[in-house]
């Protein structure tokens, strides 16, 4: 038999957490169609994957390219890191279904709860639908190097449905609910993979308003969640109140509804689930509601992220010096020139010993100055080939002890090296006791999910999207200050884990008939640098992009999307209309 292409010789990781074994794999048609040892290569693009391993494309289920997706075929960051398939649409904000004028308000919804920059967004989008079917379709006229696929947000079919008594999160009348379960209904089938809410207080728009959606009462909630039960199909995602840290004693109720909903509409529910320093131990309780939830008949999913979750602070990040007035009057400087002032003895003098300016409260983020100076004693050096498990004693406030200076010394000096590219990494979640132990609790629960890389957004604090290599990287192989965790177990968490959990069974493990989702990694040289910043989106708009070298190939639908870490130009990844 003949095949299009033949990967000989690999490491076969192949997704269900059984043991890895030496087999070639044969593709035909996009379709994995034979694993096995010796297949005939006569005839078959052939990549030889002797001492390397082979394992699914990874899904990606937390993402946020709503926006992107429209001009961009490549989407990167996630594209990059081994991933293939990608769901967004999440946390409850996206970009349908619209009316005339509400273009705008959804672009600073967005904007503000993910930092994806408005200027890209507008300059950027391709608008040209009103309804989310509408929207599916404009979607699936395109071409991308990975799959995609979207859920349903309640932020826009809210403001969709109730206009500014949506927008200004009044409460839902029956009417309005009935409305809102027949949107989501349509859009489920139509093709959407779920719907997503968020409830957190600090997911707000650029006007500072919360997320339409917020404050929603129960019966809006399982108006929208007895939408997937009538069309037989979708995810229920939320990020739940509690869990940015703030009312957290909202968190244990949260769980209370969630269960019953499930269980009421006989569908998955998925949501956030971080360590907070103010509940260090909410998230054992969390997890163990969610197990008995499931042994009762309910459908809880955790999603947990593989790394401290926090902010990446450096001269073209968020800073502790961007109120101070010598500051400010440069800021607007080339970046090498603004390096090259910072570097002025006379400069930095002023510029440690002023005050800030007075915070605007109608800006947002703009607080986030006095945040990194109140937490230096949890700001880390990330290095150009990054720590994510820092020992406390690295910490910008014990460097500054043991080297007779203030901590703000320290890390004015540390973000200057590199030509001003350094960065800090500042764990806000996830990292209460200094190290991943609680991470690997959370990974190794029965209920949790892999999630939570925000890939697409966060553009101007945090490139987790770089998580699907790290996970890799770190977990199985580098892990020096605890336990390390199996290969095939991590990479099952990545990919027939997460595609299953969207019931997307075409693809997330390297069986025949399965999709030809596949990365051939070179393990022992995978390699995650730092995060660098680019102003390459749309209106010059910044992100925060990851390299990594290792993956040899990274393969969608049998063809070959990357090579060696290079974008070949194929664009075989498609639009994902529901389960299947």
């Amino acid at each position: 038999m003949s095949y299009d292409l033949v990967i000989t010789g690999g490491k076969v990781v192949d997704g269900t957490g059984s043991t890895p074994f030496l087999a070639d794999i044969a593709v035909n048609d996009g379709v994995i169609v034979n694993v096995g040892e010796s297949l005939d290569t006569e005839g078959a693009h052939v990549i030889d994957a002797g001492d390397k391993i082979v394992t699914p494309g990874f899904v990606d289920i937390h993402t946020h390219y709503d926006g992107q997706a429209t001009w961009d075929g490549l989407l990167e960051p996630s594209s990059g890191h081994g991933v293939t398939t990608v769901v967004m649409g999440n946390c409850g904000v996206g970009f349908a279904p619209v009316k005339p004028g509400q273009e705008e308000w959804l672009i600073q919804l967005m904007e503000g709860v993910e930092d994806i920059p408005g200027t890209a967004l507008a300059e950027g989008m391709e608008w040209g639908w009103e309804t989310f079917p509408e929207y599916l379709d404009i979607l699936d006229q395109k071409d991308f190097s990975i799959d995609i696929g979207t859920q349903v947000a309640h932020g826009a079919i809210r403001s969709y449905v109730m206009g500014e008594r949506g927008s200004n999160n009044e409460p839902a009348n029956p009417q309005d609910i009935a409305e809102m379960r027949s949107l989501v209904q349509e859009a489920i089938e139509a093709g959407a993979l779920g719907v997503s809410t968020s409830r957190v207080l600090g997911h707000r728009a650029m006007n500072g308003e919360p997320v339409p959606g917020t404050f929603a009462a129960e019966d809006e909630l399982y108006g929208l969640g007895q939408a997937l039960k009538d069309a037989g199909s979708g995810v229920f995602e939320l990020a739940p109140a509690g869990a940015d840290g703030q009312d957290l004693i909202k968190a244990p109720d949260e769980m209370k509804w969630m269960r019953k909903l499930s269980a009421t509409i006989d569908r998955p529910v998925t949501f956030a689930l971080l360590q907070n320093e103010t509940e260090p131990h909410l998230w054992e309780q969390l997890l163990a509601e969610s197990l008995e939830a499931t042994k009762q008949g309910s459908q809880c999913f955790p999603q947990v992220a593989g790394r401290p979750f926090g902010l990446l602070i450096g001269l073209q990040t968020h800073h502790a010096f961007a109120k101070r007035p010598s500051f400010i009057e440069i800021a607007d400087l080339p970046h090498a020139d603004l390096v090259s002032k910072l570097q002025q003895n006379s400069v930095r003098d002023a510029i440690l010993n002023e005050v800030d300016e007075p915070v605007n409260p109608d800006i947002i983020f703009d607080g986030m100055t006095r945040m990194v100076q109140s937490m230096l004693h949890r700001l880390y050096p990330l290095g150009e080939i990054p720590d994510y498990e820092p020992d406390p004693s690295r910490s910008f406030v014990e460097i500054a002890k043991s080297n007779n200076a203030t901590p703000e010394e320290v890390l004015y000096d540390y973000m200057l090296k590199d030509e001003g590219h350094a960065m800090g990494m500042m764990p806000i979640f996830n990292y209460v006791d200094g190290n991943h132990d609680v991470i690997r609790e959370m990974l190794l629960h029965p209920q949790a999910v892999s999630g939570l890389s925000d890939g697409g957004a966060h553009c101007g604090m945090i490139c987790d999207a770089s998580i699907p290599t790290f996970m890799l990287s770190h977990w199985t192989r580098d892990r020096t200050r605890g336990e390390k965790l199996p290969l095939e177990w991590i990479i099952k968490k990545q990919t027939l884990d997460t595609a299953s959990l969207y019931g997307l069974s075409d693809r997330g493990s390297l069986k025949v008939g399965k999709r030809a989702d596949l990365n051939v990694i070179d393990y022992e040289a995978l390699t995650l640098h730092g995060p660098k910043m680019a102003h390459d989106l749309p209106a010059g708009g910044r992100r925060l992009l990851q390299e990594a070298t290792g993956y040899d190939y990274t393969i969608v639908a049998g063809q070959i999307t990357r090579d060696h870490g290079k974008d070949t130009g194929k664009r075989p990844g498609h639009l994902i209309r529901g389960a299947r």
